[in-house]
Parts: C-alpha cells; structure tokens; sequence
C-alpha cells in the first residue's frame, strides 16, 4: 500500500471545437501511440459524417450514446473462503464514463466500415438509438450483476 497522500485527478482541457472535456477524453481514448493529431482528425471526421447522416448535432449524438452505453452495475471478483464470487457492484461515474469510452471506440474498431471515422460514426449512430455492439455489452455486464445478486451481501 502506498503510504503518500491522495492523489488529485488532472483536470482535462476541454477541446478546440466543441469546447467540451468529453470529446477530449474521447479523442485521448482513441489516440494511439501519441498520434493526437490523427485521433483528432478521425473523430472530427466522425462528426462531420454523424451531422450528414442525421442531420443533427454530432455532439447530442455523441452525448446520447454515452448515456444510453454507460453501465450502472458491473461484477467484481471477490474471494471468500476458498470460493470465488461475482459480486455486484456500482460504478463510479468517472469509471462509467471511461468504461463507455472505452466500449465505444472497441466496438468501433471491430466493425467492417472502411474508414475508422466511418466505423466510430457507425458505432455511435446506433448506440445513440441503443443498439449495436457496445449497448451489448452494457446489457450483458448488467444481466450478469443481477444474475449474481444473491451474493450482493459480500460487497466490501
């Protein structure tokens, strides 16, 4: 165990364009080895294709497949005497934001579109309508904490 203070979180920069610390925890998610200026420019690009295909704000796109993707109840691994049980918990809202994220720009990634702006605009169109892959996936990890309610008890 560490023994030094608590650490305080970093404050994030809102970006450029939308002047908003969402989309630039996003493109941070979707940055990868330090490539910001491509991350960007995928998801811009993303909105720019969300905004023709709808013909609405990129950004309320963005804002509704988040809400409708974040979990509320995820399982945790907890050992009791010699047994192993999936114990429901809730999740904080920073890590309901990051595990969003994080699902999003997965299942956008896995998708067969051409272009990576035109899988995570894919992804978040549907998952604004609450369907496709990482809507899933936040079904299944709540199906599985209610599944496992009987052992809520052991929560720590």
């Amino acid at each position: 165990m560490r023994r030094a203070a608590y650490i305080r979180k970093r404050e994030t920069k809102p970006d450029a364009r939308y002047n908003n610390v969402l989309v630039t925890r996003f493109i941070n998610s979707l940055m990868i080895q330090g490539k910001k200026s491509v991350a960007e420019r995928i998801f811009y690009g993303a909105m720019d294709i969300i905004e023709q295909k709808t013909g609405t704000d990129g950004l309320t796109v963005l804002k509704t497949a988040m809400q409708n993707v974040k979990p509320i109840l995820e399982v945790k691994s907890r050992r009791v005497g010699g047994a192993t049980y999936q114990v429901p918990v809730e999740v904080r809202q920073d890590r309901r934001n990051a595990l969003a994220l994080r699902w999003l720009i997965s299942f956008a990634r896995s998708r067969p579109d051409h272009t990576m702006a035109d899988r995570l605009s894919a992804e978040l169109i549907a998952a604004s309508k609450n369907e496709g892959g990482a809507v899933k996936k936040r079904e299944d990890t709540h199906k599985m904490a209610e599944a496992n309610k009987a052992f809520a008890h052991y929560r720590w």
